[in-house]
């Protein structure tokens, strides 16, 4: 089964939302945890226990661990084995990107069988180019895992890189979408929803073609950054039931009790059914 297929079944159970894990000091403090290992580790530890039989999609922000080195990223290990044995797929929100036998370690770390990281997807950057992440592209098509290329970022410092136009007359962005809608193509002639796919910002009112991707689309921006439900609908038109929006924040800020961030998931996820299969 493709992890495109794999969204398309839980999403059906769940709601199309994915739910970030973002340990950000300032948030440590307003659940009134350390900056520190153990805050971290009780922090993740309530995101699990809230989310893990809930969310459709869990996105653990790697960087929020990484600072704490080694000890840190033993936490993460952790917080996503617990939540994918409770059945939610999970994304590492790692952001890689590189070349060569660089890229092939960065694949093993997030999709490789074995990898005490092993997630269900893993973000990448493509700006070295697309076929410089072929290690990980490849890997997911042989796993049935997922990779999130960075698209169409709302961010105001990658608006005017991503809408530069080419020399295909294309907008970086597009081009993108097409290279990744072009790896998920032999899926759409099966009938199935492709492994590879695209994060596509919300907020954005210039944003690519999403028609012929055939792929998932992440769609952070919702809620706290202004975006929702309709942004969706107009971003996503025609493929919505893979369109996935992120909302870290405003579920975030209901803990630090595991009750009331439950209900403020379901609340969100309601927003964004999935489609019956």
């Amino acid at each position: 089964m493709t992890f495109g297929e794999k969204l398309r079944d839980v999403a059906a159970e769940r709601g199309r939302l994915c739910v970030g894990i973002d340990p950000h000091a300032s948030l440590l403090q307003a659940w009134g945890l350390g900056d520190d290992i153990e805050g971290l580790a009780e922090f993740s530890r309530r995101c699990v226990a809230a989310f893990a039989d809930t969310a459709a999609l869990v996105k653990p922000q790697v960087a929020f661990y990484e600072r704490f080195g080694s000890r840190g990223f033993a936490v993460l290990e952790e917080t996503i084995a617990e939540l994918r044995e409770a059945g939610c797929l999970v994304v590492a929100d790692a952001k890689r990107g590189d070349i060569g036998s660089t890229m092939a370690g960065y694949a093993q770390a997030w999709l490789g069988e074995g990898s005490p990281l092993l997630s269900d997807a893993v973000t990448v950057s493509p700006f070295l180019g697309v076929g410089a992440l072929a290690p990980v592209l490849e890997l997911a098509e042989e796993t049935g895992r997922g990779v999130f290329l960075l698209a169409a970022t709302s961010n105001p410092e990658a608006v005017e890189l991503q809408s530069h136009i080419d020399a295909t007359g294309r907008t970086l962005s597009q081009r993108i979408v097409d290279e990744v809608a072009a790896y998920n193509a032999p899926h759409r002639a099966a009938g199935r929803a492709g492994n590879l796919g695209v994060v596509v910002g919300a907020t954005l009112t210039s944003p690519p073609d999403l028609s012929a991707l055939n792929g998932p689309v992440l769609m952070p921006g919702v809620g706290a950054q202004g975006a929702g439900r309709e942004d969706i609908s107009r971003i996503a038109a025609g493929v919505e039931e893979l369109a996935f929006p992120n909302i870290s924040r405003d579920i975030l800020k209901a803990g630090p009790a595991v009750a009331d961030l439950r209900i403020s998931l379901a609340a969100a996820a309601a927003e964004f059914p999935g489609f019956p299969r």
